[in-house]
């Protein structure tokens, strides 16, 4: 289990807001509070975050390779498959929330191209200064027992990247 401080400033909802194309009068204010997938950037604040680079340390980049790392990332093959939140209250600009992250479920389920798909799920708890859960989020990531190969035909047919990052995400 890990734990961070995620605090909610009116200039990152702000960002944030427009970023994911809400006008600037939907929460931009300081007093609408955060539009609902703001948790999402706590990331930024989680020390142990895949998702963010660390200063002086190689980071997963992106394609098929990851550039600065001399071993596979462990989550290599694996796929965000589902997010969901649960508000039990509005968050709010000027809230210092405490995100705890928490293992769910685990299942297998058989693939159509064979193998078996192992999904886990990973619940995360928002919890404001007075302990009170503002929200929970989960998410439930999905990885194949084994990697199925693209047909030659496909290779390098269309889409953006290069063929090998094409083949990765099929």
């Amino acid at each position: 289990m890990s734990s961070f401080t995620f605090p909610v400033e009116a200039g990152a909802v702000l960002l944030f807001s427009r970023a994911v194309g809400y006008p600037d009068s939907a929460y931009g204010d300081g007093k609408s509070g955060a539009p609902p997938t703001f948790v999402q950037s706590s990331a930024q604040f989680d020390p142990e975050s895949h998702l963010r680079p660390k200063p002086g340390e190689p980071w997963r980049g992106s394609g098929r390779t990851p550039s600065g790392l001399a071993a596979p990332v462990p989550t290599a093959g694996s796929l965000h498959a589902e997010q969901s939140y649960e508000y039990h209250r509005p968050v709010r600009v000027g809230d210092l929330l405490t995100a705890t992250q928490v293992p769910g479920k685990s299942w297998e389920k058989a693939g159509r191209r064979g193998g078996a798909l192992t999904f886990t799920e990973t619940i995360t708890e928002y919890r404001d200064s007075a302990g009170e859960l503002v929200v929970t989020a989960r998410s439930v990531a999905v990885v194949p027992s084994k990697v199925v190969e693209a047909p030659a035909e496909d290779a390098g047919s269309g889409g953006s990247g290069s063929n090998e990052e094409s083949a990765v995400a099929r």
